[in-house]
């Protein structure tokens, strides 16, 4: 960038916007981890503790320990995947522009 385009702002205009993206990406990594866990707690509680007590017995504290690694495993590669097509799509969209 020249020493006219400096003068004009842009930068400053550039580093606010990055660090408002920054921020939107950091509120948004923090919604989905809370989805998932309300979403774990849910299916694994229904599905572990079919009468609730005043502590887990070590049969359901097992199977809730298995169901929330499972769950979250699942949910490391349908995030891996849907982000590296959203890349995809990203890299395609950018060369369709370059033509």
């Amino acid at each position: 960038m020249d020493s006219f385009s400096k003068q004009l702002g842009f930068d400053q205009v550039s580093n606010q916007k990055e660090a408002i993206m920054n921020q939107v990406k950091q509120e948004a990594a923090v919604a989905n981890a809370r989805q998932l866990i309300e979403k774990v707690n849910d299916h694994c509680y229904e599905k572990c503790v079919p009468k609730p007590g005043s502590s887990l017995s070590k049969g359901e504290s097992t199977c809730f320990t298995q169901c929330m690694e499972k769950y979250m495993a699942a949910w490391n590669v349908v995030s891996r995947q849907y982000i590296g097509r959203i890349q995809h799509e990203q890299g395609q969209q950018g060369l369709a522009g370059g033509m």
